[in-house]
């Protein structure tokens, strides 16, 4: 069998078309589970195989390192392990670089792996620092959420008190207060030659509209493009896509509008809902047989699909499992005794902890999960919406690693001189993110292609991680919010505050909140367990997953 004829005997028909369709556009709509990865990497596989597709011209772009990975390993697989599958701030960020000396000239700004102590200068240069606590990690991380939206929003200072008064969901900043910062935040990085991740987004863009020279060799560099995600992208990340492209169209795009749930964070699906307006001669493929989740699990899902007129329904092609159950608890204690002593039994009967997840609305939430772990000695790790390395104890810690490196201890082997120097780190509020840096040394250790095995080489691996939003990952029982959760999947999933008032929160789109108990649901693969407390949220209604409903 010829090597094209394999990549198409791997594919349903559906994923079929969508390797057939070798050239753009295209637009691919793919419901949660249906397999848009496989389909993707081998059509940039079935193309590069008959010869319609360079591919050293590709370009294939995803919103997590951790996908981008999953991609490349894909494509080696296929025989195609040239193409270039990065997030897009890696693909921005490695041609800004590259061409800044003779675009920009002087030196290269630093690129700032967290924003804290910018912002800190910020609020004290904008004399708010009485009325403001920059060691209030909350209100912090509020504060740099703003800006990232206003930034890939494309929202200048002078213009943000007029755009937050459009959206709901409010900040707890107060926006005159927000605008002094936001300036303050700017002058501060120019001063100090620093951009953030959002100017690398900002700065490419530019450079490529008004440097004809850098966008001819860019755009002969790349000329097929392929995008996952795509309801998730931002104005500015739009803006970049377009720079990218020029006047051709040999562009795929991929995504769900039923799984658009980061528009505080600036995303939008409008990109993927105009798609075939902006391109009128676009082929478009629709991928429903759902290969995640048991009919059961996908039945709620669809009848939530069709209240909220979200999406296409999926059809499960996987064997009949167990019904989800639904359970009210008294209180939010009750419910993480239960939920718990449900997680406990069936570890001990053998399931494996990394097939197991707790997710929720909030961060909040799962604190109150953390520390009852903490109690019952059940090992965890967490997965937010903050960035794993802008964690103050993770930072603190490699510091203390990065000052250890210098001068190694003598006779201590790095494994031990690590666990050293994590012990005052190793707080209730903290484990988690230790114990992952610690996992993370042992698995290096035991790889036979990790040199040196050092302290200063375990560094380089996590400034690598760090620069590729790669967080390390534990075989542990998994905590997540639903943000974080989404394009992850686990055998066992249990959704905690399925309640009025929690999800959907007060404030914030009832259709956004709607999707997001979707992407919820459709995580878990075997078994779904929801909880609420007191009142259930109506969600639980919309979805057929109440008794009676």
């Amino acid at each position: 069998m010829a090597i094209e004829d394999e990549i198409l005997a791997a594919l349903d028909p559906d994923q079929r078309a969508v390797a057939l369709a070798t050239r753009g556009p295209v637009c691919v709509i793919a419901g949660a589970g249906t397999g848009k990865t496989r389909a993707i990497t081998h059509r940039i596989a079935y193309a590069a195989a008959i010869g319609t597709m360079d591919p050293q011209k590709v370009l294939a772009l995803t919103f997590t390192a951790k996908a981008a990975g999953e991609m490349r390993a894909r494509l080696r697989s296929l025989g195609v392990p040239t193409v270039a599958a990065r997030t897009i701030h890696s693909a921005a960020l490695k041609q800004l670089l590259y061409f800044w000396p003779s675009v920009f000239g002087g030196r290269t700004p630093d690129l700032m792996t967290t924003k804290t102590g910018f912002l800190t200068e910020a609020i004290n240069r904008a004399g708010l620092s009485d009325s403001i606590r920059a060691t209030n990690r909350e209100i912090m991380r509020d504060i740099a959420s703003e800006i990232e939206w206003a930034k890939v929003s494309q929202v200048a200072p002078s213009d943000y008190v007029d755009e937050i008064s459009k959206r709901m969901q409010k900040p707890r900043v107060l926006p005159e207060q927000m605008v002094q910062i936001y300036t303050a935040y700017e002058s501060v990085k120019k001063q100090e030659l620093a951009i953030d991740f959002e100017d690398v987004l900002l700065l490419c863009a530019a450079m490529l509209e008004e440097e004809r020279e850098v966008r001819e060799r860019v755009q002969d560099q790349y000329r097929y493009f392929t995008i996952d995600e795509y309801q998730d992208v931002s104005p500015v990340q739009q803006r970049l896509i377009n720079a990218w492209l020029g006047k051709r169209n040999d562009i795929c795009v991929v995504g769900d509008p039923a799984q658009t749930i980061y528009s505080f964070a600036g995303a939008t699906p409008v990109f993927l809902n105009t798609f075939t307006q902006r391109f009128p001669d676009a082929e478009v493929i629709r991928l429903s047989t759902g290969y995640r989740s048991t009919p059961e699990i996908t039945f709620a899902a669809n009848a939530l699909l069709r209240y909220g007129s979200m999406g296409q329904e999926l059809v499960a092609q996987n064997d009949h499992g167990s019904a989800p159950s639904v359970v009210g608890y008294a209180d939010e204690a009750a419910e993480v005794t239960g939920v718990l002593s449900e997680i406990t039994s069936l570890l001990s009967a053998g399931t494996p902890p990394h097939e197991v997840a707790i997710l929720a609305r909030t961060n909040s939430q799962l604190k109150s999960v953390e520390r009852a772990m903490v109690k019952v000695n059940l090992p965890y790790q967490v997965r937010s919406t903050e960035r794993f390395f802008d964690r103050k104890e993770v930072r603190d810690f490699l510091g203390e690693v990065r000052k250890a490196s210098v001068i190694p201890t003598e006779g201590q082997g790095w494994i031990d001189e690590l666990r050293t120097l994590a012990q005052p780190y190793l707080t209730d509020e903290a484990i988690d993110g230790i114990a992952a840096l610690l996992h993370l040394a042992r698995e290096l250790d035991s790889d036979e292609n990790f040199t040196p095995k050092t302290l200063r080489g375990y560094l380089r691996e996590v400034e690598d991680r760090v620069q590729q939003n790669n967080p390390p990952t534990m075989p542990v029982v998994t905590l997540a919010t639903l943000h974080a959760a989404k394009g992850l999947e686990w055998e066992r999933v249990f959704l905690i505050g399925a309640s009025e008032g929690q999800l959907p929160v007060s404030d914030a789109s009832i259709d956004e909140e709607r999707r997001l108990f979707y992407v919820g649901i459709t995580r878990a693969k075997a078994d779904l367990h929801i909880s609420y407390r007191k009142s259930p949220s109506p969600f639980l209604r919309e979805s057929g997953l109440l008794a009676g409903s």
